[in-house]
């Protein structure tokens, strides 16, 4: 099995030990991982701004980078559905439009390898006990893409269900955006800050040591927030939990 990591922008800018936490995680589990040093960002920001064309390179250098791979991971479900959804539309269009197939082929080729990482641990690998500790009371925010575009469902409790010492709590209006949604926040700056002090207030309300989310994206909104009111709750990726053992933890 070739499988490769696609870090996201987020997190190669912002949040590097995701990343490692995921190749750590996933070696644990035998499997092999590589990063292909080809990567760049999935257009995400580009295409929710209306920039379709502007993104269509993007599509082919993903394929191109990630060409010849069993698997590609992601640690974020917005990233994940950005292919997974728009890349087939995105090559729809540009057939539509009399300017060929190769877009269309290229989202063919690359969809049904692109996985969510856990997605990629309960659907590919069939675990949901990977052998973490993580000895803390922790709250989970099922971030809108993830929940809504890609279908995780109950995946990533399951996983942090199984992992040794933690305590799962509850999430008051768990399936409300946090108010993030990239270039949403900018653009309607008050109604995300309103959005982002209900979240927070249901997290704090909880009463757990961390929050854990799938999309570092929506951690960085709800943790600035958390921060901001000066509560000492952890942001934390599924990603970082499930890495962390008795012997190398978090």
């Amino acid at each position: 099995m070739r499988v490769a990591l696609f870090v996201t922008c987020v997190n190669d800018s912002l949040y590097p030990r995701t990343g490692r936490a995921v190749v750590a995680l996933l070696e644990r589990l035998g499997v092999e991982v590589d990063f292909p040093q080809a990567q760049t960002c999935c257009g995400q920001p580009q295409f929710n701004t209306g920039y379709r064309h502007a993104t269509e390179p993007l599509v082919h250098r993903y394929a191109e980078a990630f060409r010849g791979y069993d698997h590609i991971v992601v640690p974020s479900g917005s990233c994940a559905a950005m292919v997974r959804d728009n890349y087939p539309r995105i090559g729809a269009r540009a057939e539509a439009e009399g300017r060929g197939g190769t877009l269309a082929r290229a989202a063919e080729e690359t969809v049904p390898r692109t996985y969510e990482l856990s997605e990629f641990l309960v659907d590919v690998l069939g675990v949901t006990d990977v052998g973490a500790y993580y000895p803390h009371t922790v709250t989970y925010h099922p971030t809108c893409h993830g929940l809504r575009m890609l279908g995780l469902g109950d995946r990533p409790r399951k996983l942090l269900e199984h992992v040794k010492g933690l305590e799962l709590r509850e999430l008051e209006g768990a399936e409300e955006c946090c108010g993030f949604g990239g270039t949403f926040a900018l653009k309607n700056a008050a109604v995300s800050a309103a959005m982002g002090a209900d979240k927070a207030r249901h997290i704090e309300e909880s009463g757990a040591d961390a929050v854990c989310t799938v999309d570092n994206s929506c951690l960085m909104h709800i943790g600035g927030t958390l921060s901001r009111q000066g509560s000492r709750v952890e942001p934390v990726h599924l990603a970082e939990i499930l890495a962390s053992t008795e012997e190398a933890p978090l």
